[in-house]
Formats: C-alpha cells, structure tokens, sequence
C-alpha cells in the first residue's frame, strides 16, 4: 500500500499494490502497523456495503455530530464512484474544503476519512458496490448531513445525480 496526502489535514488516499500473475492478482487492503506508522487508526469496530444499480446515484453527505464522529475507510469493491469528503472541523485550517477522487475497482484506491468530515459519492458505473470499514461506531442520533450542491462547498461532480434520496437532497444549507 502507499499513502498519498491530499491536501485536506488527516485525509489520505491509499493505493494497494497488487501482485499479479496468470491467476489474477492479490492485494494487502489492511495492514494495521503501516496504518499506524501513517496516524491512521487501526481499529475496525464495524464494516458496511453500499450497493448501487444506476449509473448517477449520489448517497450523501453524511456525518456524525460530535461526540460521535465517524473515522471510515472506503473503497470500491465493482464498479466505480467519485468520492467526496468535506472537512467540517471549524479548528482545521481545511475548514469546508473538500476532496474527490475516483475509487474503482481497477485501480484499488481507497479513502481514508477521518472523524469530522462529511463523505459522500457519485456512481460512475451501474451496478458500484462501496465498502466502509469504521473505525466508530454508527450512533443514529447523531447522524447529520450536507446537501451534495450546497453553495458553501461547491463540490464539482462530474455529472448531475439521477438518483437520490430526499433526504439528501433536501437537507438546509449549511450554517457554520
């Protein structure tokens, strides 16, 4: 695995490093003392699936409200996304800015997205399946959430979502 900065503070892109042969290939996705070596914590108390038929699916943005946020590691098992994560930490001086990266399953990116920040994400490929390993626990309460076009953000999808919950499509605009 090799671990890249992205320009927000404690947001990092992981990229495994397949060993391939003629019965395909084979990749480390976890590996607890590197993870710590690069401050990314090493605990997995809960892992979950997202999938996703169509092409154009935005699920998002979501976060914990303190005390419970939420430290999450993502990846595309099939298909492929366009990962967002928004920094909501009003200490952090990357305070609303956010980072989007494809994560697919041909190139075993993953996102490493720390307590604090609102993820979210775009099919770009029908039928994407996303894996969450969390480093916390989910806590229903505390569950919050951004609109994925909010003007405060102006995240820059790569195309307009086809589906979308309510929910997340209606959330207020963000008040810092």
């Amino acid at each position: 695995m090799t671990f890249a900065e992205t320009g927000l503070s404690g947001l990092v892109l992981i990229e495994l490093e397949p060993l391939a042969d003629e019965r395909g290939s084979f990749a480390r996705t976890f590996d607890a003392a590197k993870w710590e070596a690069h401050g990314i914590p090493s605990t997995v108390v809960q892992c979950s699936v997202s999938r996703n038929h169509r092409q154009g699916t935005l699920r998002g943005m979501h976060y914990q409200a303190e005390p419970h946020g939420e430290t999450k590691l993502v990846r595309c098992g099939r298909g492929a996304i366009f990962d967002v994560a928004v920094d909501l930490r009003p200490d952090s001086t990357t305070f609303r800015r956010w980072f989007g990266e494809e994560l697919s399953e041909t190139n075993g990116r993953m996102l490493h997205i720390p307590a604090g920040f609102a993820h979210g994400f775009l099919t770009l490929a029908d039928e994407s399946e996303v894996v969450y390993q969390m480093a916390d626990p989910y806590v229903a309460d505390a569950a919050r959430g951004l609109r994925y076009d909010d003007p405060a953000f102006a995240i820059q999808w790569p195309a307009a979502p086809v589906v979308i919950s309510d929910r997340d499509r209606t959330y207020p605009d963000f008040a810092a």
